[in-house]
């Protein structure tokens, strides 16, 4: 049986090529979620105007990796201290944010950001949400970092750390 988390933790691109090499990890959709605009576009959302962060949709096979394990990854490859920010993306669009699913999520979240509460000096402020509709990205930000990352120097710059920090800390966890 496949489950599904929602997560935030900045730009969508950079967390996205995160989870895409956790084994166990079906799929990673960058997308919408917990604003008020039905449908919004990219541009509305960048504008902070929409309420929506940036985020991922992560299918899983909880046989394989838990939810807490991905949490525990979003905890250590992004800054879970900076409010509606991560490094220089400033505003609520990037905020640090779960989305659970079901109560057992929600629970597990609670008990990731106590978790993380040890490895961080400053005080965490990813913020639990209520799970709201779900808009997928529009096609060309999905697997950004695959496509066209390279070529990006944002992407230079941001996703090659997280990826350090993954291999660092998760290799077990990484796909062969």
């Amino acid at each position: 049986m496949r489950e599904t988390a929602t997560l935030a933790g900045g730009c969508f691109w950079c967390t996205e090529a995160v989870y895409r090499n956790l084994e166990g990890v079906e799929s990673v959709e960058s997308g919408y979620t917990g604003g008020t605009k039905a449908d919004p576009s990219y541009e509305e959302v960048c504008s902070g105007r929409t309420g929506h962060a940036e985020a991922i949709r992560i299918t899983f096979d909880p046989a394989v990796i838990g939810y807490g394990d991905l949490l525990d990854v979003l905890f250590a490859t992004h800054d879970p201290t900076t409010l509606n920010r991560q490094g220089n993306d400033i505003g609520t669009q990037y905020r640090s944010a779960i989305f659970p699913h079901d109560a057992a999520q929600e629970a597990e979240a609670r008990a990731a950001i106590e978790r993380a509460r040890a490895h961080w000096p400053d005080p965490i402020v990813t913020a639990i949400e209520p799970l709201s509709a779900w808009y997928p990205a529009e096609t060309y930000h999905q697997d950004y970092w695959q496509h066209s990352g390279a070529r990006s120097p944002y992407c230079m710059a941001m996703i090659p750390p997280k990826l350090q920090k993954l291999r660092k800390g998760f290799a077990e966890r990484l796909r062969a």
